[in-house]
C-alpha cells in the first residue's frame, strides 16, 4: 500500500494524536453518559421493550442520515471543523433529550435523532482524522484511538453509575456532561493536523462523487462487516444494562457495573490490538475475536447466576472491540478517498444501530430481551466468513 501523509510536521503529528485521542474519548463519554440513564428513562416514561426499541431507533436514524452524507461533508469542510460544529450539536441534542424526558416521548425523539445526526459525522470525522495521524506516524494506532473511545465510554458508565447509586436527577447528570463535552470536542479538535486534498476536492466532485462509492465490492464487503460487529457492539451498549436488570434480577447499579465492564474489556481489546494486528495480520485477528465475542454472548444469555453473565459481559467486550476500529482503517487504505469510504462503511456499519434496537426490542415482548440478543451471535458469524475483505491491498495496489 502506497500513502502519502499530509504536509505536517512531526510535532504537528504529535499534537494531532493527543487531539484525536480527547476527541474519541470525548464522543465515548457522550454516548455512555446518555446509555447510563436509559433504564430511568424507560421506567419514568413507561415504555415497553418495543416502544423504548423505537426511541432508540431515533438515534440510529439521525445517524444514518447523516453518514450517507458525512463524506462530503468531511471532504468538503474538513475532520476539525466538522468535529467541532457536531460537538456543538451533540451538545444541544443531549439538553433536548433532557427536555424530552420532563415532557414527553416526542421532544425525546427529535433529542434523540438530532444527537445521531451529530454522532455520525462527528464519528466519520474522527476516523478520517485518525488515518491521517496513522499514516504519518507510519504505524497502526487505528484500534488504539477506538480504545480511547472506549476509555471515555467507560468513564461515563462508571460516572452514570455514581449517579444512579446517588439518586442525582437525569436532567442534571446529561445536562452538565452537555455542556462538558461540548467544550472539551471543541477544544480539542483545535489540534487536529490538516487531512491533506482528497480526490474529491482535487477533482471538483460533490456528493454524486461520494456516492460512487457505494459501487465498489470490497467497500461494501468491509460495510457488511462492520455492520456484523456494530451490531454486537451497540447490542451491548444499550441491552446489556436493561438484560441484567431483567433477567438477572440485580439492582440498578449493578447493572450498570456489568455495562462498565463490558466496556472496559472492549477498551483493553483496543488498545493492545494493534501489537495483535501488526504481528498476525487483520484477518486472523479478528477472526479469533469473533470466537472469542459468540462464546460471551452464550455466556450471558444462556447463564444461570450473575457471575457468568459478568463473564459473558466481560468476553463479548474483548470479542467486539476490534471490528469497527479494523473496519475503519480498511476503508482508509487509499488515503485520497478516505472519507467516502470512511463514509459508505460507517453508514453501513450503523444499519445495525438502524435494525438492532427495535429488533431487540420486539423480540424482548415475546421471548424476552436476553433471549432476544440470539441474533447478535449470527452476525457474529457472518462477521467471521467475510473477514477477508479487511485484508490490506498489496503493495502498490
Amino acid at each position: 500500500m502506497t500513502v502519502t501523509a499530509p504536509a505536517a510536521s512531526p510535532v504537528e503529528f504529535r499534537a494531532a494524536t493527543r487531539a484525536t485521542y480527547a476527541v474519541f474519548i470525548w464522543a465515548g463519554v457522550a454516548m455512555s453518559s446518555w446509555a447510563s440513564r436509559i433504564p430511568q428513562i424507560r421506567d419514568d416514561l413507561h415504555l415497553t421493550p418495543s416502544r423504548l426499541g423505537l426511541v432508540l431507533l431515533a438515534i440510529a436514524c439521525g445517524s444514518l442520515v447523516s453518514l450517507v452524507a458525512s463524506g462530503h461533508i468531511v471532504s468538503r469542510f474538513g475532520s476539525r471543523r466538522t468535529v467541532a460544529a457536531m460537538a456543538g450539536l451533540l451538545a444541544l441534542s443531549l439538553l433536548g433529550a433532557v427536555i424530552g424526558y420532563h415532557f414527553g416521548v416526542a421532544p425525546l425523539v427529535v433529542g434523540l435523532a438530532a444527537l445521531g445526526f451529530a454522532n455520525g459525522a462527528w464519528d466519520v470525522a474522527m476516523n478520517v482524522q485518525g488515518a491521517v495521524v496513522e499514516r504519518g506516524l507510519g504505524r497502526s494506532i487505528m484500534s488504539r484511538f477506538h480504545a480511547g473511545f472506549s476509555v471515555g465510554t467507560v468513564a461515563g458508565a462508571l460516572l452514570g453509575a455514581a449517579m444512579v447509586a446517588l439518586h442525582v436527577p437525569v436532567s442534571l447528570h446529561l445536562g452538565v456532561m452537555a455542556v462538558v463535552i461540548g467544550v472539551g470536542a471543541i477544544f480539542a479538535a483545535r489540534g487536529f493536523a490538516p487531512d491533506g486534498a482528497s480526490e474529491e476536492a482535487a477533482s471538483g466532485g460533490g456528493l454524486r462523487h461520494t456516492l460512487r462509492f457505494w459501487r465498489e465490492p470490497r467497500t461494501l464487503l468491509i460495510g457488511v462487516f462492520t455492520l456484523a460487529f456494530a451490531f454486537a457492539e451497540g447490542t451491548g451498549i444499550d441491552w446489556i444494562n436493561v438484560s441484567m436488570i431483567d433477567s438477572y434480577h440485580v439492582p440498578a447499579a449493578v447493572g450498570t457495573l456489568a455495562f462498565a465492564l463490558y466496556l472496559a474489556a472492549m477498551t483493553v481489546g483496543r488498545w493492545f490490538g494493534p501489537n495483535l494486528l501488526d504481528r498476525y495480520g487483520r484477518v486472523a485477528v479478528v477472526r479469533a475475536i469473533a470466537v472469542i465475542g459468540l462464546a460471551g454472548l452464550l455466556l450471558f444469555i444462556f447463564g444461570q447466576v450473575t457471575a457468568v453473565a459478568f463473564a459473558g459481559a466481560l468476553l463479548w467486550g474483548l470479542g467486539a472491540s476490534l471490528g469497527f476500529p479494523v473496519g475503519m482503517s480498511a476503508a482508509s487504505d487509499d488515503p485520497k478517498v478516505a472519507a467516502p469510504r470512511v463514509s459508505v462503511v460507517a453508514s453501513i456499519g450503523y444499519c445495525a444501530f438502524l435494525g438492532g434496537p427495535p429488533l431487540i426490542g420486539f423480540l424482548g415482548d415475546h421471548v424476552t430481551i436476553i433471549r432476544g440478543l440470539i441474533p447478535v451471535a449470527v452476525l457474529l458469524a457472518l462477521a467471521f466468513a467475510v473477514a477477508g475483505a479487511v485484508r490490506p491491498p498489496r503493495e502498490g495496489s
